[in-house]
């Protein structure tokens, strides 16, 4: 699967997508392809808060648990529900419909890469 170039991405391989003053999180392709088969995702709440960097939520695989971590500062105003019936849809479609948190931002990250600069880091890990 190839890199989404309109989305922005974290060295702990959560992708974002900024629109106005929201941002869609999931997990990139190569982080749900090295979990393995999700089983379960942890959802934050509507209206709870976290810093960029923080963690607001994990996925377990067959394989292990991870922490997902906010890539900007913001309050949750959607949580993808539909993973709690369907956590595979992180595996089949981490770009589309497994999203997994919708945030109002209160503020930017400078830590964000871009789809060519993810690459990079992804390349150096191997």
């Amino acid at each position: 699967m190839s890199l989404p170039q309109d989305l922005q991405y974290t060295k702990s391989h959560e992708w974002v997508r900024t629109e106005d003053d929201t941002a869609t999180i999931g997990i990139t392709d190569h982080a749900q392809d090295e979990l393995g088969d999700v089983v379960f995702v942890e959802l934050p709440s509507v209206g709870d808060t976290f810093e960029a960097g923080e963690s607001f939520g994990t996925v377990e695989s067959v394989k292990a648990v991870s922490d997902i971590y906010a890539p900007v500062a913001g309050e949750v105003v959607e949580a993808n529900s539909a993973l709690e019936d369907s956590p595979e849809k992180i595996n089949e479609d981490p770009y589309g419909e497994g999203w997994i948190v919708k945030l109002k931002t209160s503020g930017s990250s400078d830590d964000l890469l871009s789809a060519a600069e993810y690459e990079k880091v992804m390349k150096e890990g191997d």
